[in-house]
């Protein structure tokens, strides 16, 4: 399955029905949840909601789930694990992933003192890549199933 940033869903179009509803209530021009639909569906192209509603997914697939097998970098290191947590952020456009490393990674660069750790959270988009930039510029990780 492929994904794409611009990927939508009946729950998006939900979702944006909602502020939509809200936005107009704080303006005091109260909108039916209805109207909201159908505004929403048209603004995407849709002639009504039942159409949009006919042709989108409930939601969309995230890339991850938990229980797949991953691999990838973290902070520069190579690692293999299991994906133990995702979830959808607000945005609609990253997730929230924990990951169990099969083996720790260190994420200290000194040759002083080591710094292990086997079970991490991030937030990486729909490509499994993080938005967060090392100091080289390289993303702090880069996540994909096995």
């Amino acid at each position: 399955m492929s994904f794409s940033l611009d990927t939508i869903s009946a729950q998006t179009l939900k979702s944006e029905a909602k502020a939509l509803r809200e936005e107009r209530a704080r303006q005091g021009e109260p909108l039916t949840q209805g109207a909201a639909l159908e505004a929403v569906a048209q603004a995407h192209g849709y002639r009504d909601w039942n159409t949009a509603r006919a042709m989108l997914p409930d939601r969309v697939a995230a890339p991850l789930q938990v229980g797949h097998r991953v691999r990838g970098t973290y902070l520069g290191q190579n690692f293999r694990g299991l994906m133990l947590g995702v979830q959808l952020l607000v945005d609609m456009r990253h997730y929230q992933v924990t990951v169990l490393f099969d083996e720790p990674v260190d994420v200290v660069t000194s040759d002083l003192f080591s710094a292990f750790r086997q079970r991490v959270t991030a937030t990486v988009d729909i490509h499994g890549v993080s938005p967060a930039l090392l100091g080289n510029g390289r993303p702090q990780m880069r996540v994909a199933r096995e």
